[in-house]
């Protein structure tokens, strides 16, 4: 009968774990010395070896023929009926199926009675956190003083739903994910072993999508080689798993840089005849802008690029700066959470895209910034004004006409009041350059707040 691959390669031994070195070592110690603790409680994410842990570790401890190493023989019935799932002596239990009261009472009542054919009764208990508060209230006092040939060993996802009073009675392992490196390593080993051809940049990207989980590297292994029976490439990895090729998001990025707004319900209709999840194309352009900002950064790119794709990756980092790369990453980072609720998906998708395209011509948060520091600062230059026109002079009185010739004089009107208090002078009083200066700068200032309140939608508010 045929057997999956993260069944298959199991680790049987505690050598053959991987990554978690702190942890074997303190469990094989813990056998030496004969310091067993009566709980212990395994944490961390999926696929990083917790119920693989507690097995090998029962194993040891019930071993019949333990090893100078303190490696599990695999030989003896013990082991062999542990590794099978028919020892009497080993229960492994679903905490999210039996999470009830009734389910910890039957343990509660079963835990004096001794091993049948072991030194010790072994209860490992899958996703603890499922467990109810009242389930974990009936298992403190068995918890806290079981009988010293019952053992205890707790597997979760989520330690932090799991009772304090629980945990202080526990040994907590805290098992970290695996680099790629490490499981890259492990799959060249498994390929080698089934006689398949993989290139390194698929096992490159096998090992990015899993996200440091070993288990669902080797079940997407696994469904790699039913799609082909020759070489494994990188694209055909990338088309299985529905990654969106790179060539789109260069596209992208020369659409920006040429401000090309069409290109976004081009690009958006393109990817919806093609019935690609969008949640999946969203975390590939935040990848995609986490690639160029390592670039900005002068840090190395991501391993399970080609040198194709760095070249071009280079190419398109000319396009963008820091700040850029940083507010696509936190506006794509807000849509990915919330594309799944809108009813509007093709329209949202156009406008997300127009908006990339469109904060090219937009200015940045610290440009807007610095501008509006070289207006408040006091020793910046200032504005040359145009010097105020001078008076012109009065042209020459007319020499009086002869008496015969003087017109007949008409009564004057005296001024009104107002006007004969005021002497009319020729100089109006103007207002001075400095004063004129700060009008304007303080006008500028006003304005270029202005945009900055429009930039930060609204955040800046006039009084």
């Amino acid at each position: 009968m045929y057997q999956n691959i993260s069944r298959k390669y199991r680790p049987q031994t505690f050598q053959s774990i991987v990554g978690q070195d702190a942890i074997v070592t303190t469990l094989k110690n813990a056998v030496k010395l004969g310091k067993i603790a009566p709980a212990y409680l395994f944490c961390g994410c999926r696929g990083t070896g917790k119920t693989t842990l507690a097995r090998l570790f029962a194993k040891t401890l019930n071993c019949h023929r333990l090893q100078d190493n303190f490696e599990p023989c695999n030989a003896c019935p013990s082991c062999l009926a542990i590794m099978q799932g028919k020892s009497l002596d080993v229960m492994e239990i679903d905490g999210a199926s039996n999470r009830g009261i009734d389910d910890i009472r039957q343990i509660n009542e079963t835990v004096g009675y001794a091993a049948t054919q072991s030194t010790y009764k072994i209860y490992i208990i899958d996703e603890v956190h499922m467990l109810t508060k009242e389930a974990f209230n009936a298992l403190l006092k068995t918890l806290e003083e079981p009988p010293s040939t019952v053992k205890f060993f707790f597997a979760t996802t989520e330690p932090h739903k799991v009772l304090p009073t629980i945990t202080s009675r526990c040994q907590r392992f805290d098992l970290h994910r695996l680099s790629p490196e490490q499981i890259v390593s492990k799959l060249q080993q498994i390929a080698t072993d089934l006689g398949a051809t993989v290139q390194p940049e698929a096992f490159q990207l096998i090992a990015h999508v899993a996200e440091g989980g070993l288990r669902d590297a080797e079940s997407l292994l696994d469904q790699l080689l039913c799609y082909t029976n020759g070489p494994l490439t990188y694209d055909e990895t990338a088309q299985i798993l529905g990654i969106s090729p790179r060539s789109l998001y260069f596209r992208l990025d020369h659409a920006i840089a040429s401000y090309h707004l069409s290109f976004a319900f081009e690009l958006a209709s393109e990817i919806f005849s093609s019935g690609k999840d969008l949640s999946v194309f969203l975390d590939g352009l935040i990848e995609h802008y986490r690639t160029l900002l390592l670039l900005k950064l002068q840090l190395s790119p991501s391993s399970y690029l080609s040198e194709k794709d760095r070249q071009e990756y280079s190419q398109s980092a000319a396009f963008y700066t820091q700040e850029h790369c940083l507010a696509l990453i936190d506006y794509l980072m807000h849509w990915y959470k919330e594309i799944h609720r809108t009813p509007f998906k093709r329209v949202t998708l156009e406008m997300i895209l127009l908006h990339l395209i469109r904060s090219q011509k937009r200015v940045s948060l610290p440009q807007l910034v610095r501008r509006l520091e070289e207006l408040s600062n006091p020793h910046s230059p200032p504005v040359q004004e145009k010097a105020p026109l001078k008076p012109q002079p009065l042209p020459p009185k007319a020499e009086e006409p002869p008496a015969s010739l003087a017109p007949i004089s008409q009564p004057q009107l005296a001024p009104p009041p107002e006007i004969a208090q005021e002497p009319i002078s020729e100089n109006k009083p103007t207002e001075p350059l400095a004063t004129k200066n700060e009008r304007q700068q303080k006008s500028r200032h006003d304005t270029l707040l202005r945009f900055a309140a429009v930039e930060l939608e609204g955040v800046i508010k006039r009084d």
